[in-house]
């Protein structure tokens, strides 16, 4: 039996934003510690935590993280160790903390970000004895090149200082997680940079993070009256007509990491290195949970940032002081905290931009991303553009799942990641190897037709199961709804593929059903042969566009298959005629056999047996990145 689903309903923004809740204790929290607040010993041109202004100097203690403690009351507390640089804060503080969060049992993580600067072999020792689990992550954007904008206060770079700082980690045995900011200076090398990072032993994880800086128009004000060499550089790259010289656009970052992610995956640094956002993606594109709160639920409300002053407010990338929630010394229990969550305008702003999430095709994969990067980009009147680049992000890591030794798919932006849940097939492997038996035997099955055209074991709309036929069955074409069977026809008998799904579309007009398209599900026998059919989809979708009737459009989509037996997923795709933007269900009813026709004549005029290219070309980094890698 083969079970799908007709529709993608909305769902409740508590789904993909939970709010902190009292009693829910098995929840964790991440609270970041700054340690010095703002206070660094190098000036990074991009520094998002120098631009809020809030000189730092003091010094978080034992004291606030045991308050800490108390106040979230035995829930699960993920602590990273935050600056600035953390390290600043000196040996004797450090210790002292790391020994009190050694002594709360409901910490069950700490990190500790560091430029790296400072880091030597007192400081390991220090870890060693004091907190031995201490998680280290290390900034650094990659090569040499890419640490353009990373300097000290006289202007020179600091990157051969970090480099060597990776080094002794490896000596001494430890790893450490990269975070590499995504500047003008790596983009377009994203191999070569992922290449670079690898190369470092301690490395066991790089995550890539934007500069998404374009609304930055002054540079960071500086104390005293002598201008550092440092704020003289920044004061230059805020000047540009376009924004800091630092930052990039959305699609430039989607491109990146797309490159960077099919280097990750044929260079086989999967094996030993997580890289972010991709293993995020994937997990999500495999329905599985991420702990990375752009593809988690538990955004904002479950992360906090405590400053050296008690200053105790929500996640550390949204504005202050509007994120603040409360003085530490004064923020009474956890109720207190839900309660002042609840009256905060931007946590609450937040949220609802996140309701156009909740009817979103890339939901249940996406997960809502970052609320301070949506928060930015509503200002600047662009969400469209943070929206399209997960998006855009999603689909490419979807072809590289499901095509990894033809990575082209990625740059495919006619072919989208269309999940469809439920989606499953009792046993895969025994219906392909039916589909190319003409021998097998092929009991007769039970038809039934509803009032509204479905064609399924019940006679009934919506959701039910159909048995799994194939051209050879002697009930195949009474399987087949009418609507949609020239499609099936050009598809097994011209393109000699396998159909597991396909749907005529019912309009539901009496009904509280939303009404389903037209569609037909295909399922590859190899991943070579799912390379192909997906390149000549979309090269005959293409050329079909100018041919089919305004209300309708063609689109190809990649979803998953389950094998109920083995508990398996297979790459499928699936063909779909949908209405276009701007009409309704009943012009797309009227004209959906005339877009039919025309799609049917299209796939007629090649078949899907070689090449990998479709018709989108790739991005010119990724063009020139490869005409290099030819050279």
């Amino acid at each position: 039996m083969h079970r799908t689903t007709e529709q993608h309903g909305p769902i409740e923004i508590e789904q993909l934003y939970r709010g902190l809740d009292v009693e829910g204790t098995t929840s964790a929290v991440s609270v970041i510690l700054k340690l010095r607040g703002e206070t660094c010993d190098i000036d990074c041109l991009y520094c998002y935590e120098k631009r809020k202004e809030a000189p730092g100097g003091a010094r978080i203690d034992a004291g606030q993280v045991r308050r800490l403690a108390e106040l979230f009351a035995g829930r699960p507390l993920a602590v990273e160790l935050h600056g600035g640089e953390p390290l600043t804060a000196g040996r004797e503080r450090i210790a002292e903390v790391l020994r009190e969060l050694a002594a709360q049992p409901s910490v069950v993580r700490v990190s500790m970000q560091t430029n790296g600067v400072l880091l030597d072999e007192q400081w390991l020792d220090l870890f060693d004895a004091e907190y031995p689990g201490l998680q280290i992550g290390i900034s650094l954007d990659g090569d040499a090149k890419g640490n353009v904008w990373r300097v000290g206060y006289d202007g020179r770079p600091v990157y051969p200082r970090v480099a060597a700082a990776l080094r002794l980690l490896a000596e001494r045995g430890r790893t450490a997680g990269v975070i590499a900011a995504v500047t003008p200076a790596i983009l377009g090398r994203a191999e070569a940079v992922l290449d670079h990072l690898a190369g470092f032993e301690a490395v066991n994880a790089i995550s890539f993070v934007p500069c998404f800086d374009t609304a930055v128009r002054r540079p960071t004000a500086a104390s005293g009256q002598r201008v550092p060499a440092s704020r003289q550089l920044q004061q230059a790259a805020v000047d540009g007509a376009g924004g800091p010289a630092w930052a990039i656009s959305p699609e430039a970052y989607a491109v990146f990491v797309l490159a960077a992610t099919t280097r990750w995956i044929h260079a086989g640094y999967f094996a030993r290195l997580k890289l972010e956002p991709a293993v995020s993606t994937i997990r999500r594109l495999r329905g599985l949970g991420s702990g990375f709160c752009h593809f988690s639920d538990l955004k904002c409300d479950h992360v906090f940032t405590l400053y050296p002053d008690g200053r105790f407010g929500s996640c550390d990338e949204l504005p202050w002081p509007q994120a603040k929630l409360a003085r530490l010394d004064q923020a009474g229990d956890q109720a207190g905290i839900i309660a002042a969550q609840r009256r905060l305008p931007l946590l609450n702003q937040g949220k609802d931009l996140m309701e156009r999430c909740t009817t979103c095709d890339y939901r249940s994969t996406c997960g809502g991303g970052c609320i301070a990067t949506r928060v930015r980009y509503e200002k600047a009147g662009d969400q469209d553009a943070y929206c399209d680049y997960r998006m855009r992000m999603i689909d490419g890591i979807a072809a590289l799942l499901a095509q990894p030794a033809h990575p082209a798919g990625a740059w495919c932006s006619t072919t989208r990641w269309r999940p469809r849940t439920p989606n499953s097939m009792r046993d895969i492997d025994a219906f392909l190897a039916r589909w190319n038996d003409s021998d097998a035997p092929r009991p007769p099955v039970r038809l039934h037709t509803s009032a509204h055209g479905n064609i399924n074991n019940v006679g009934r709309p919506g959701i039910h199961e159909a048995d799994e036929l194939d051209p050879a069955h002697p009930q195949w074409r009474a399987a087949i709804e009418p609507g949609i069977r020239p499609l099936v026809d050009a598809v097994t008998d011209a393109w000699g593929l396998v159909t597991y799904d396909s749907c005529q579309g019912h309009p539901y007009t009496s009904l509280d059903l939303a009404p389903a398209e037209r569609r037909i599900g295909i399922l590859p026998r190899d991943r070579t042969q799912y390379a192909r059919t997906a390149a000549a989809l979309c090269r005959r979708v293409t050329a079909a566009a100018p041919a089919l009737p305004p209300a309708v459009r063609a689109t190809v989509g990649r979803a998953e298959l389950q094998c109920e037996r083995s508990r398996r997923t297979v790459p499928v795709l699936d063909l779909v005629l949908l209405p276009a933007p701007g009409y309704g269900w009943p012009a797309y009813f009227a004209a959906v056999d005339i877009a039919t026709s025309a799609l049917v004549r299209a796939l007629a005029d090649e078949h899907p047996t070689v090449g990998h290219d479709c018709a989108c070309p790739a991005p010119r980094p990724v063009q020139a990145a490869a005409q290099e890698a030819r050279r």
